[in-house]
């Protein structure tokens, strides 16, 4: 119960098709059995409300709003909602993130490069945009962006990389200018991962199946070749949104198997 009483926003709750679980839903999961109250974000309705039925079924309570995150009038009343429901907003945790139609710097197109940008970085600034004001007032407040080893490490996907380098730097100044208010603001930065948004949205977008795209994936991980999962990720959500990580605020937090110590 090391969320216990705390009221939790988590964007990107619900998760793309597959055998596996995705992030965001590991994390919303782990949260409430943590004893978090959670207000489920997505703009999957069918998908967010499957995970508020898994967390209703263990006995945690929530509440889903449907949404897309790069609304600005959106984000304001979803933050509305959920502090007129539970009082108070303690931790803030955006997941969200996409690759589709990214490219290399010549063949990307306009308009993938602002989809990307708007749905990685802008909506991780509307939401602590609305969030935080109330975290201000209550002089406590945790914030955790899911940023990508591929901000710090080779990608061929331009935008989807700077749009993960930038979620870093919006984190450490929301750090930094909140610390005062009793803040804390931190980046996990996941690696290769088997999820369904990067091992079923490859093996899509490849042609080839999914065996396959595993085989690649962990090939390239130091530790044990093999994966993390979105337990891995939602484990490190726990620890930083958790009284445990009370003086730690503005780092940036590797959960990739060792693949960002290959850099350089």
């Amino acid at each position: 119960m090391r969320l216990e009483n705390k009221v939790a926003v988590v964007t990107g709750a619900g998760q793309t098709a597959g055998i596996t679980v995705g992030n965001g839903r590991a994390t919303a999961l782990l949260f409430a059995r943590h004893g978090a109250k959670l207000m489920l974000v997505d703009r999957d309705d069918a998908s967010v409300k499957e995970t508020a039925e898994l967390i209703k079924s263990e006995g945690g309570e929530c509440l889903i709003h449907a949404m897309d995150v790069t609304d600005a009038r959106a984000c304001l009343e979803m933050i509305k909602i959920c502090q007129a429901q539970f009082g108070r907003i303690d931790i803030l945790h955006n997941n969200v993130g996409i690759g589709a139609g990214d490219r290399g710097v010549t063949h990307l197109t306009e308009e993938s490069w602002d989809r990307i940008m708007d749905v990685n970085l802008k909506s991780m600034f509307l939401t602590a945009k609305y969030a935080i004001p109330v975290m201000r007032e209550q002089q406590a407040g945790v914030v955790i962006n899911i940023s990508s080893v591929a901000a710090i490490a080779a990608s061929s996907m331009l935008a989807y990389k700077t749009s993960k380098a930038g979620v870093i730097a919006l984190t450490q100044q929301i750090a930094g200018a909140n610390a005062r208010y009793g803040i804390r603001a931190n980046c996990i930065l996941p690696g290769l991962m088997n999820t369904p948004m990067a091992v079923e949205g490859y093996s899509q977008l490849r042609g080839v199946p999914r065996e396959q795209v595993v085989s690649e994936r962990d090939a390239r991980v130091p530790l044990g070749s093999k994966m993390g999962t979105a337990w891995d990720v939602a484990h490190a959500a726990l620890f930083l949104a958790s009284d445990e990580a009370g003086f730690i605020t503005g780092v940036n937090l590797p959960v990739d198997g060792g693949q960002s110590i290959r850099i350089g």
